[in-house]
């Protein structure tokens, strides 16, 4: 085995890249990170009837915006079936496989034997040592693997310890189908040693694969890479992780407003730990991430951790790096496109000058555009129900007192404007709230927003006015 680490990301592309296999991808990453390894990419796309192109570009695309960037050119599968096959024909050879001529019948008849017998479901065997002369005439063979029926295979797992299988309790697998097309199990095994993989960090479902796969490698005579078997990540009510949870893929997290950062932030901390720290950079995950650290029963995902956790990044993000990730996310929103038809390079300019304010009541860069949503509004703005009922006749009192004072204030900037209101709050002996709010509800459509002085110097002078007159208007027409 290499001296160097190799670990490997060997996805199936049957759909989107979840939530699961992305924590697998990271984990893989960080530790050949760790040690100065590589990561290869391998897309397991020998099931030609559920792969898609579509998904395989959706987990290159995950991979990419939670920049887990692999070495070198992904594998892919399927290409690599002859050389699969050259292996099955050496396990041939070396009397470790047979060709066995069951019939789709006979193994569905063996299936219910055995579950009569409350038995494991399992081939029993029947072509092991019979001559292929006994075989019906013009039938296809599939190539089965001659396992070991005596012993054990152990598993020195670097998460879950030692693991035993008992040889009697696994069955002769098919490495071939009767059509010539390599079942997974040869083709993982062809691959991560043809790969030069090290350490092999995936599932804990697949944690009897490593056994079938070890006495595999141990017919052929390869060295067996490192098995870490990673516990499943579950919901918060401990139950295996569903859609209501968040078993969703990696692009719907993009779309939800969650920052790569922080969902890569989120994801380490499921199973693996480091101390009490709870938020780290991506160095930090590097040279603190080792195998012996991930925990052993399964972690359970929690959206408010999660959304609590973005809102840090969000706060702790460069407002110019907001405004680039929020035109990243546009093309991935359902009004996505609309909404980029409406923000013009001024509109983009005004949403980095509110994003301190913004940024400090958002936990997720959806949430963050909605509350910015006042900026690129058009005239005369479409008033919430909430907001209407400041926007009464008092309301409309207040700003038409209001408006002439702002029309005298010449530097407009959130000091001056302060200066303003705050005089008139203590001339009408009204508290600055009773001003502020039908001032809120009128430049923005709504009850809640940042600060309203900031909110009057982001948009500016004529924008603001403008839509004080349109809601003093109403009053003059009443």
């Amino acid at each position: 085995m290499s001296d160097k680490v190799i670990t490997r990301f060997a996805p199936s592309p049957t759909g989107y890249l979840h939530i699961g296999g992305a924590r697998t991808a990271l984990f893989n990453w960080l530790y050949a990170k760790a040690k100065g390894g590589k990561m290869l990419l391998r897309i397991e796309d020998t099931d030609q009837a559920r792969s898609t192109e579509g998904a395989i570009l959706s987990i290159l695309d995950g991979l990419r915006w939670l920049e887990l960037e692999w070495d070198g050119e992904p594998v892919y599968q399927l290409t690599r079936a002859e050389r699969h096959r050259e292996v099955a024909e050496q396990l041939l050879a070396q009397g470790n496989a047979y060709r066995c001529y069951a019939t789709a019948e006979e193994l569905q008849a063996m299936r219910e034997r055995a579950r009569e017998e409350g038995r494991a479901p399992g081939y029993d065997g029947t072509w092991r040592e019979r001559d292929a002369t006994e075989a019906p005439a013009d039938a296809a063979p599939a190539i089965r693997f001659k396992a070991p029926r005596e012993g054990e295979i152990v598993i020195e797992d670097r998460v879950q310890g030692r693991v035993v299988f008992a040889n009697k309790d696994l069955d002769d697998l098919v490495l071939l189908r009767s059509d010539g097309t390599p079942t997974y199990m040869l083709s993982v095994v062809v691959d991560d040693h043809d790969m030069a993989i090290t350490h092999i960090i995936r599932g804990d479902d697949h944690l009897t694969n490593a056994a079938r796969q070890t006495q595999i490698y141990k017919a052929i005579g390869w060295e067996t890479p490192i098995f870490a078997h990673v516990p499943l990540i579950h919901g918060p009510d401990g139950a295996k992780l569903s859609k209501r949870h968040g078993a969703l893929g990696v692009e719907a997290y993009r779309a939800m407003g969650y920052l790569p950062d922080a969902l890569r932030n989120y994801l380490v901390r499921l199973g693996w730990s480091h101390g009490d720290a709870e938020i780290m950079s991506t160095d930090e995950m590097v040279e603190w991430f080792d195998l012996d650290a991930v925990g052993r029963s399964a972690a359970r995902f929690d959206f408010a951790k999660l959304e609590n956790l973005n809102g840090h990044y969000l706060r702790a993000t460069p407002e110019a790096e907001i405004v680039a990730r929020l035109k990243e996310l546009l093309p991935h929103l359902p009004d996505g496109d609309e909404l980029a038809s409406r923000i013009d390079d001024d509109g983009w300019r005004k949403l980095e000058l509110a994003m301190p304010g913004l940024k400090e009541r958002a936990k997720t860069l959806v949430e963050l555009l909605d509350n910015a949503a006042y900026i690129f509004a058009k005239r005369p703005l479409i008033i919430d129900p909430q907001a209407a009922k400041l926007l009464d006749d008092a309301g409309r009192e207040t700003l038409a007192a209001l408006l002439p004072r702002l029309e005298q204030v010449t530097l407009w900037s959130a000091e001056t404007l302060e200066a303003s209101i705050r005089t008139l709050a203590d001339e009408t002996g009204l508290k600055l709230g009773k001003v502020a709010q039908p001032l809120r509800a009128a430049l923005t459509g709504k009850t809640t927003s940042p600060g309203i002085f900031d909110v009057l110097t982001v948009l500016g002078r004529e924008e603001a006015l403008g839509r004080l007159r349109d809601q003093v208007s109403q009053t003059d027409s009443a």
